[in-house]
């Protein structure tokens, strides 16, 4: 297979190899670009390997664009970009590990040792850039058959490709699941024997690639990938906590770890936020601790809502995800989640969807878009009246919201001005006068104005014995 055609049409191509011939050197693309290729999908990354000096290779091609180069000597790379193409080169290598690392000791290798060192088949084809031989595809191990066969199979033999680096266990798992690809037997049974090597991988690294699996099209894929290679258990053993199901008195509760795959396969469909998916992976997190079961209700997870929110900091603390409003959005979002189903009655007051309103803010959409996803069960019939009813509830919120405008609710009474009002410090009383105006506001008894809410306040305070110290001019300025 030739691929002249199509590198003809980028200019970046042609210039590499023309750098490469003035350098007396070969320049080959390899990886993920080619994969990328031959699949027809979009990809702006070209790793480039000459047999000779990356770095020199780099400064040529930045020269002759007149675009800066970053050279990374330790490593022996160079990078580039040209327009909205990023140009990665290194000189071929060859590889060998020690047994309690990932860091490998490294020489210079042929254009084969450089292929043999490649995680995957499908990762480990070239295409020649040098003159006579341009667009020419090689390909040692049969990354093309494989493509065509939707299989992720290692070079080399798995163990040693594994042992060398465990991480690679888990791009296989990753690739399988963007790609919707199978792991060819052997490789997949290599990862089960050798799943205790992902020990030695940071938790950084692990946590990477555990989010491009939860980006891919269909997540549960890589999740049940993971959880069958028993790599699950060792990266995230607070997940597979939530599976099986158990059986008193003929009555059983469904299995979560499989609800929440569904979940998130559903948030899936509708959006493409990480921290949403997230959301659905620990929506139910703490119903394995919080799970009881009752003669006459049967099973229940009373709670699990509030220590799920609990538990998010030290899961993300856990998986050196982001302890910032990523993460407290998560949080919120696991909170909350039982709220807006529980609004589906018709006797539910506009007191009930005040407060939602209020405590979503912002995130009112993903949170209703989470408690959609979270309506799952193998009767078509009965998740479609959910989701009839649960229709009513989002437009009731929504012409509530648009009637009351609550989404970024502040009371307009402060404490700044209740201590003004009548001449107290911060304390006890300031707080209390606060919290009667927010919850008369929030029941509908007060409009949030304050021609309503000032008077509302001083009567708040004189029930309390306090007297006006400085009264406001409504209407005036402060």
């Amino acid at each position: 297979m030739n691929f002249a055609d199509t590198l003809h049409t980028n200019p970046i191509f042609e210039q590499i190899g023309r750098q490469a011939a003035a350098l007396q050197v070969q320049a080959y693309v390899i990886g993920g670009f080619v994969r990328d290729l031959v699949l027809k999908r979009p990809s702006k990354d070209i790793d480039v390997v000459c047999l000779g000096s990356g770095i020199e290779l780099a400064e040529a091609v930045g020269r002759a664009f007149d675009v800066p180069v970053t050279v990374f000597k330790n490593f022996g790379t160079a990078m580039l970009q040209v327009d909205d193409w990023e140009v990665e080169f290194v000189g071929a290598r060859k590889e060998s590990y020690r047994a309690d690392s990932r860091k490998p000791i490294v020489e210079n290798g042929s254009l084969e040792d450089d292929q043999n060192r490649r995680d995957f088949t499908i990762n480990a084809m070239g295409i020649s850039l040098n003159e006579g031989q341009f667009g020419q595809l090689l390909d040692p191990f049969g990354g093309l058959a494989d493509l065509k066969r939707k299989l992720i199979r290692t070079p080399l033999e798995p163990s040693i490709t594994f042992s060398d680096d465990p991480l690679r266990m888990m791009r296989a798992i990753r690739f399988a699941s963007q790609l919707n690809f199978d792991i060819e037997p052997n490789t997949f049974d290599a990862i089960i024997q050798m799943k205790d090597r992902i020990g030695i991988v940071s938790k950084e690294r692990i946590t990477e690639e555990l989010n491009k699996i939860i980006l891919s099209p269909t997540p549960s894929y890589g999740f049940k990938l993971l959880y069958h290679a028993g790599l699950l258990e060792q990266i995230f053993p607070e997940l597979l906590e939530l599976k099986g199901v158990e059986t008193v008195d003929g009555k059983g509760h469904k299995d979560n770890f499989y609800h929440t795959l569904q979940v998130l396969d559903n948030v899936a469909t509708r959006s493409d936020d990480l921290w949403l998916r997230w959301a659905a992976i620990l929506h139910d997190i703490a119903k394995p601790a919080t799970k009881r079961f009752d003669p006459k209700v049967g099973w229940t997870f009373h709670g699990h809502e509030d220590l799920g929110a609990r538990m998010v900091p030290t899961i993300f603390r856990n998986l050196k995800l982001p302890l910032n409003e990523k993460m407290r959005f998560v949080k919120k979002l696991v909170r909350l989640h039982l709220r807006p189903i529980a609004l589906v009655k018709e006797t539910i007051t506009d007191s009930a969807l005040r407060r939602l309103l209020v405590e979503a803010g912002e995130d009112l959409e993903a949170l209703l878009a989470l408690c959609r996803a979270d309506i799952t069960s193998k009767n078509y019939e009965k998740v479609q009246k959910h989701l009839r009813n649960f229709d009513k509830v989002e437009r009731k919120l929504h012409d509530l919201e648009q009637r009351d405008k609550l989404r970024n609710f502040q009371p307009v009474i402060t404490g700044e001005l209740i201590m003004e009002t009548f001449d107290l410090k911060p304390s006890r009383e300031v707080g209390e006068i606060k919290e009667a105006v927010r919850e008369a506001i929030l029941e509908g008894t007060v409009p949030n104005t304050l021609e309503a809410a000032y008077p509302f306040m001083v009567e708040e305070g004189r029930k309390r014995g306090l007297a006006v110290v400085k009264e406001l001019t409504v209407g005036s300025e402060q």
